[in-house]
């Protein structure tokens, strides 16, 4: 037999490493578009009306204001304030009333007597049922509309740096759920000799502390995250003592309790378990450590059941289990896959009949997921437009899309297991053992000191050189069993159709877990339609405004035109077109506006609009606090020195 093992294309020691970066880098990817593109997390309650309805001017002094929401919310002592156009508070600084009645969510604050006339703005902050926090504002006037020195921060609640540390943590959580619950499964139903495995246990490890981890970063910023923004307040015992005291923050005490019962979980099945050689005590070790381990992991997946999407709206009591057994089957299949991946590049030892028992697995899963897939979807989004046109339909779409694409090259991965057989492993063992053996008498012939097998030393040999002599025969036995392994074709290409398989399923975690952070479909809607209800619009409409300008260089000339939809008070969307000389879209380094209220002394309110395509920039949220015949500035800067301001007034409410 040859002492040299064929050529097997590139270092099998590379290619770990190459599809472990390859994954790194696709994760990085996903979540920096991600952070970087999707903001502060969306409200999942809304405010659907409030008395006195935005941008309203009422005769008297109201005694209290009241604002309404789409669902439950919990509310502290400042979560509602009213201050007068200085800034002072107008309202009693009492907590808020909970005025709801049936399946009205409303909340009110009581306002002293006597207040002046003039521009009053409310501002409110609060946390929705499903965890996330919520903020707003918006003005109302007595007697007639007046200048405000009201500044309120442009930070949206959940925003800010803490917000980004907050979210990452989330996704990370997710992500260590997944490999602890999936690597951990892998063992117990597909591969129980993997309990023996290094690469294994490591996995399994790290799925553990990353979630553990994850969870004290979110339970520590949980209050700078529905508060203040700051992290200093992360070790606020007051602040950590009234989390503690929310269903947001006893999800995360629980799920730390639980990770407890899981780290000696980990313990047994990679000690004792691993261990265990006598048949009958290791099926017995595997019912108690399936039956424990799957207690322990549905407790787990129901501190996210309780607290997010699942625990609010409406069938909370059927929508809580099914929540589980959907993360359950993310998990054994999403995890399992990233398992068989490390199986299959770092141990040479795994067999084709681990591998078609986690297509069975993995077939299973799907099952499930396709039927509580199947019930989320109907209960947060409940209609065509809804799927179509909010944010978490477009998700869902995009979600669904990529469980096709992975069911695609998991067919693919399907055919490979069908022809991979143990027959390359085996022999690849024995003539690596072979081929070692030749090698390594060779080597040690001319100087006459090879013992006859790695633990029989010599008078002439010392002990230190033959243990130094077997572990190197190891090493060539197990780097020539690698080599031959990974020239068999089919474990070659099952492989290749695994990493891709992992890599889809990278992109999928990822946009399953910006769903828990969207506001439902459903939910959107009928905010939509309460605040349509509860608030008839100002009077007005559009404003179309075009400007000529000329900044003087070369280029320099052109049209603005200016599109303000629907042209009223409260919140407006902009779009902006420039138009070059020659009436082609032109586009310009920079575009600034300002809005103006002379005549009430208001402003200039800035607007920077983002570009949406060649000569066309756009803006939403633009906001009007009052009506009135407003200027309005755009700055237009062709060049480094080349830029001129115009304005033009406009009717606007």
């Amino acid at each position: 037999m040859s002492a040299t093992a064929p050529y097997a294309g590139p270092s099998p020691i590379r290619r770990p490493v190459a599809a472990a970066a390859l994954l790194a880098a696709l994760v990085s990817l996903v979540f920096g578009l991600l952070l970087a593109g999707a903001g502060p997390a969306s409200a999942h309650a809304a405010l659907t009306g409030s008395d006195p309805q935005d941008g309203a001017v009422v005769d008297t002094a109201p005694k209290e204001v009241t604002l309404s929401f789409s669902e439950a919310i919990a509310v502290g002592d400042d979560s509602i304030r009213v201050l007068d156009p200085s800034g002072k508070r107008a309202d009693t600084e009492a907590e808020p009333r909970d005025l709801s009645e049936g399946g009205t969510v409303r909340y009110g604050v009581a306002l002293h007597s006597g207040l002046p006339d003039g521009t009053y703005t409310v501002a409110w902050q609060a946390i929705s049922a499903d965890s996330h926090p919520i903020s707003g504002a918006f003005t109302f006037s007595i007697g007639a509309p007046s200048e405000t020195t009201v500044a309120l921060s442009s930070q949206e609640a959940g925003g800010g740096p803490v917000g980004v540390v907050y979210d990452i943590a989330r996704y990370a959580a997710y992500g260590g759920f997944v490999l602890l619950v999936g690597g951990s499964a892998f063992v117990l139903i597909c591969w129980r000799g993997g309990a023996s495995a290094l690469p294994m246990q490591r996995l399994v490890v790290r799925g553990w502390l990353t979630l553990t981890a994850a969870t004290l970063v979110m339970l520590l910023l949980r209050n700078p995250y529905t508060g203040s923004g700051k992290f200093a307040d992360a070790f606020d015992l007051a602040g950590l003592q009234s989390v503690l005291d929310t269903k947001p923050g006893a999800a995360l005490v629980s799920r730390l309790l639980l990770l407890g019962a899981a780290a000696l979980f980990i313990a047994v099945l990679f000690g004792t378990y691993a261990r265990r050689e006598d048949e009958q005590e290791r099926k017995d070790l595997t019912f108690g450590l399936a039956v424990g381990g799957g207690v322990v992991a549905a407790g787990i997946a129901a501190t996210w059941a309780m607290s997010e999407h699942a625990s609010t709206g409406i069938q909370a009591s059927i929508a809580m289990p099914v929540d589980v057994a959907h993360l359950l089957a993310v998990a054994a299949w999403l995890g399992g896959l990233a398992s068989l991946l490390v199986a299959l590049y770092r141990t040479p030892d795994i067999g084709s009949a681990s591998v078609r028992r986690f297509s069975a697995v993995a077939f299973g899963s799907v099952v499930v997921l396709a039927a509580t897939g199947i019930y989320q979807s109907w209960r947060q989004v409940g209609s065509w437009s809804a799927l179509t046109g909010t944010r978490y339909g477009q998700l869902l779409i995009l979600k669904v899309a990529l469980i096709a694409v992975l069911l695609a090259v998991a067919w693919f991965s399907r055919r490979w297991t069908g022809r991979l057989t143990d027959t390359a492993v085996a022999s690849s063992g024995a003539e690596a053992t072979s081929s070692g053996a030749e090698e390594e008498d060779g080597a040690t012939e001319p100087e006459n000191t090879a013992p006859a097998a790695p633990d029989e030393a010599s008078d002439d040999v010392a002990p230190e050189r033959a243990a130094q002599l077997a572990r190197q025969r190891a090493v060539l036995t197990a780097t020539k069993k690698k080599r031959i392994r990974d020239a068999d074709p089919e474990r070659s290409g099952l492989r290749r159709s695994v990493l891709a398989e992992a890599a889809v399923a990278v992109v999928l975690l990822a946009v399953t877990t910006m769903l828990t952070s969207t506001e439902p479909g459903r939910t959107e809607e009928e905010a939509a339609g309460g605040a349509t209800a509860a608030s008839a619009p100002a009077a007005g409409g559009p404003v179309n405004l075009s400007m000529p300008f000329d900044t003087g260089g070369r280029n320099g000339k052109g049209i603005v035109r200016i599109d303000l939809d629907p042209g009223r008070t409260g919140s407006n969307d902009l779009h902006v077109w420039i138009d070059g000389s020659d009436g082609e879209p032109m586009d310009v380094p920079e575009l600034k506006l300002a809005l103006t209220l002379e005549s009430k002394d208001i402003g200039p309110l800035p607007v920077v609009p983002d570009r949406l395509a060649e000569g066309h920039w756009t803006a939403s949220g633009v906001q009007i606090p009052m009506a009135g015949d407003w200027k309005i500035d755009v700055t237009v800067r062709t060049s480094d020195i080349d830029q001129v301001t115009i304005d033009k007034n406009a009717k606007i409410g």
